[in-house]
Formats: C-alpha cells, structure tokens, sequence
C-alpha cells in the first residue's frame, strides 16, 4: 500500500459534503489517520460533479462508476440507495476496500449480493452506520457492556422527522420502491436498528406497521404526479436473542420534528436514555440513583475526547462521520475488518425486511 490511499467518491449531494468535510477534517485533528489523496468524484451531471470536485479537493471527475472504481485504494458509495450494490460488489471484486452508505441495498437479496462480495474479497468493507461512533453512544456502549447497569430488559428506539409533513412536498427518489427500496423503514429505521444491534444484541422476531400517508406527489419539476410506492411511517415490536422486548417508530410525518432520534434501555439495575439532538448528553439512571443524570460526554477520557476541544466544548452531528471515517480508514491501513461491517448491514436489512413481511401478512415474524 501506498502512503497515501487514492480515493474514489460516488454521490456529493448530503452525506457526501459530509464525508469531505470529515476528511478535511482528519489530518488537524486525528494526525495518526492514513492520508487520502482526493482522485476522482462519481456523479451523474458532469457539470455538478465538476463543481463538486472543486469544493471538496478532488482532482477529476467521471459520470460512469466504472471508469473510477478498480484505480482507487479506497471507494466511498455515498449514492442513492438503488446505485449501492453494482458498484460495490465491482469495487470489491477488485480488491478495492468499500465503505457504502446505508441501507447496504433496497432489498434483502441485493446485501446478500454484497455480502458474497466482500466475504470473497481480501478487501476491507464497511456500512455507513455513522451514529455508532458518536461520544455519548460509544460511552452508552460501555456502560451496557459493563454490567454496571444489570440485564437489558426493554429498548425503545424512535427516529422522527417533518420534512414530509407538507401535502405538497415534492416526489424525489425516495419515495420510489424501485429506487429506495424502503421509505422511513429503510431511511430511518435502518439506523435504528443498527443501533439496537450495537447496544442489545440481534433480534429474533418483528410484528410490523407499515402507512404511507401522502399516495402521491408532484416531482420539484411540476410534471405529472408520481406515486408514492415507500411507507411515510412505520412502527414495530420485537424481541432480542437476549429475551429483552424492543419497540421501534420512525415517521417521515412528525411535526416539527427535525431529526429526533431517540434511544431509551431499560435494564435491571438501571437505564440509559440518548437524543441525537442533544449528541453530547446521555441520561443515565445508576444504581444507586433516585432517578436520571445528565452526564455531558465530552470528557477527554470519553470517547475520542482526547481529539477535539477542551470538556464542555461540544461536537456536532458532523463529528459521527468523523469518527466514522477515521474507523474505516485505519482498519484499511491495518488490514483488519471494520465494524459494522457488510454483514452488520446484511442483518439490519434483514430485520426491515421482516418488518415489512409482518405488515403484509398480518403476523409476527422471524428474522
């Protein structure tokens, strides 16, 4: 390997500038991150892409995946949903290591795909399941790790949103089957069960509620109205290997809403509540407490603490994918697996699909 990773990117709408500004960030303040030289950017409009380029550092643009895949040491898949198993398995099968943004694929039979690929490859690869590596979520970790808060028993887990509350939202891709695979199951729900598995464990069994609330929309361009064929909302019962009860809810429809993803453990001898619109604080009932404490999770003996400013001077939702990237990239450089990994991704995907089963046929399902 090269000193420095040559990079391919494809997809520089949001969580693309996201990533460029994670790794503009990296070599200030985690100087012992592998160096990345910005190759080539992936996009569809030549002229977006070309703009793109210029924001965030690279040195060259294509519109065809194809032609930038196989030369790159490493390949972000920051696409749309429907644009995440093509070029990763190509990209795998060329030995090239992969981080593909979640959900790994629209369906269950397309993360397989990927699965095989990079089970076969020598290659590392990842999922872009970024909330795992906020501060407050790794220090939760912990403390469930521990025991020092007794046996899981209840985990609640919501993520809602607004920004389709409006009737006259417009249609984009993803409210399109075909292309998203999933609505705010896929798009929300995938986070959060990601991070029931990191927190509690696998999960055996779902009953699931789909609603699509909106039937169809008009695109931004006023052409003709297009169904909506994904769920607006969905809500689910499960249980975990551990014999713990989980609930999952995550709307697209929730007034005023911004992004209010919310985790609540309950265990035997405590519990454990987290908001990503307050990413630095957990509230943790101890033992030995009459009720919950805000503990402010930015000490330097937190989690990447040491890396960022002085206690009390808190990160934003930006540093997730910090972190994130720093992980994946240091586990290239060493040749190790990097977690969550593709089969991670495989899993969650097979839980939303369970969800989904539950609703069509009215019953509990296995995973």
């Amino acid at each position: 390997m090269t000193d420095s990773l040559s990079l391919a990117a494809l997809g520089y709408g949001f969580v693309g500038e996201a990533h460029a500004n994670a790794l503009a960030r990296l070599p200030q303040f985690f100087p012992d991150a592998p160096a990345v030289s910005h190759d080539v950017l992936v996009g569809r409009e030549e002229d977006a892409a070309r703009a793109a380029a210029d924001r965030f550092g690279f040195d060259r643009v294509e519109t065809d995946w194809r032609d930038a895949v196989a030369d790159a040491d490493v390949f972000l898949n920051l696409g749309p949903n429907h644009v995440h198993v093509e070029p990763t398995v190509a990209a795998l099968d060329a030995g090239v290591h992969v981080l593909c943004e979640k959900p790994l694929a629209p369906t269950v039979d397309g993360a397989e795909r990927v699965a095989e690929a990079a089970e076969a490859s020598d290659a590392t690869a990842g999922v872009g399941f970024n909330y795992r590596f906020l501060p407050a979520v790794q220090y939760a970790s912990e403390l469930l790790a521990s025991g020092d808060l007794g046996a899981v028993r209840h985990a609640r887990f919501q993520y809602l949103q607004d920004w389709l509350v409006d009737d006259d939202a417009p249609w984009t891709w993803r409210h399109d089957a075909e292309r998203a695979g999933a609505g705010a199951l896929g798009d929300l729900g995938a986070h959060s069960v990601d991070l029931a598995r990191f927190l509690v464990g696998d999960l055996t069994r779902v009953s699931g509620h789909l609603a699509t609330f909106t039937e169809e929309r008009v695109p931004d361009d006023g052409d003709d109205p297009r169904p909506v064929t994904v769920d607006d909302a969905f809500t689910a019962q499960a249980a975990f290997e551990s014999g713990a009860l989980g609930t999952f809810e995550a709307s697209r429809c929730a007034p005023g809403r911004k992004n209010g993803h919310t985790v609540q453990i309950d265990a035997s001898d405590g519990a454990l509540a987290f908001d990503l619109q307050r990413p630095n604080e957990l509230d943790v009932k101890w033992p030995d407490s009459r009720g919950f404490e805000t503990v402010l999770v930015t000490e330097e003996t937190d989690p990447y603490g040491e890396h960022w400013w002085p206690p009390g001077h808190v990160l934003g939702w930006e540093h997730s994918v910090v972190h994130q990237d720093y992980e994946f990239l240091s586990a290239v450089a060493d040749g190790r697996r990097h977690a969550p990994s593709v089969q991670d991704g495989l899993r969650v995907q097979r839980v939303l699909a369970a969800v989904e089963e539950s609703d069509e046929r009215g019953e509990l399902v296995s995973v």
